[in-house]
């Protein structure tokens, strides 16, 4: 017999939607405590991006980049309980957007539209502010491997308009099929999913598996590509978006890895001000070149 846990995540998550910042803050300081303590894998893994990464720098900032990940991953995951059953605003009330002026005016002239999110912790907060104003979006996902889990995050993340969740084992075709329509996609460009559409380009001097399809669609469909930066500011609770302007001649002439390089730089230009704000939980350097030691 298999136990539903959906009720129990429902009611959780409905509970963090209702609570203060203040009631959602002592359980972010639990959870940011315990993590890496208890998830020791995920712990080895943030120390060895931050050491790759940032190698000059001492390892006591290094560690203190990681305490402050992990708060700053839990208090994310706690939030989204307001994204995912709070008011539209209570939404707006956590969630300080800039920028809109630059979709607004993409949207009026009819130019697809690729909304670049790297993996920052505001990530799925910027999201869902973003639904707030779109009528329509598209992104990839992943599917999660415990189902209850896997239904209650499609729950969330399509409540405020028409979110096509196109599964990442589908591959892009769905999502380019939305593209076409006119659909804005929201793309995360700096995950490791090994060498198959990928290059290995620089990410803080490191040879990374980085996949090309971002400066692919953007050629191909003539797509603009609007980067969407987010910061957490741990005190206030309060998620910073950015919607910048359209990357300039993008990818242009370049080639598909010296453009997929220009995002690479961007990213790390965004990342190097708060390092502990960027996803160093995954394995962003899993894939090495051949001959090279795995990291992991």
């Amino acid at each position: 017999m298999t136990f539903n846990k959906l009720p129990l995540l429902r009611s959780l998550f409905a509970y963090f939607g209702r609570c203060s910042f203040p009631a959602r803050r002592r359980w972010a300081l639990t959870l940011g405590w315990l993590a890496p303590r208890l998830m020791r894998k995920r712990a080895r893994i943030v120390r060895t991006n931050l050491e790759l990464a940032f190698p000059d720098t001492p390892a006591e900032i290094r560690e203190r980049w990681l305490r402050s990940h992990f708060q700053l991953l839990a208090q994310s995951l706690v939030d989204r309980g307001v994204c995912w059953f709070g008011s539209p605003q209570a939404v707006l009330d956590i969630v300080a957007i800039e920028g809109l002026e630059h979709l607004d005016a993409l949207l009026e002239s009819g130019q697809r539209i690729i909304l670049l999110a790297p993996h920052l912790v505001g990530l799925d907060a910027s999201a869902t502010r973003l639904t707030l104003f779109l009528k329509e979006s598209a992104t990839m996902y992943t599917r999660q491997s415990d189902p209850d889990v896997d239904q209650l995050v499609r729950e969330g993340r399509g409540r405020f308009n028409t979110v096509h969740l196109i599964s990442r084992h589908d591959g892009v075709r769905g999502l380019i099929r939305q593209l076409r329509r006119g659909v804005p996609i929201y793309y995360l460009p700096d995950m490791d999913w090994g060498m198959e559409g990928a290059a290995f380009i620089p990410f803080f001097n490191v040879p990374a598996a980085t996949l090309l399809t971002t400066a692919q669609i953007a050629r191909n469909f003539d797509a603009a590509v609007v980067p969407v930066v987010s910061r957490l500011d741990a005190e206030t609770g309060r998620y910073h978006v950015k919607v910048m302007p359209p990357l300039e001649d993008f990818p242009g002439d370049d080639t598909l890895e010296a453009a997929t390089a220009r995002i690479n730089q961007l990213i790390e230009d965004w990342v190097r001000p708060d390092p502990a704000q960027y996803y160093w939980v995954h394995r962003r350097y899993k894939t090495r070149p051949i001959g090279e030691d795995r990291f992991y």
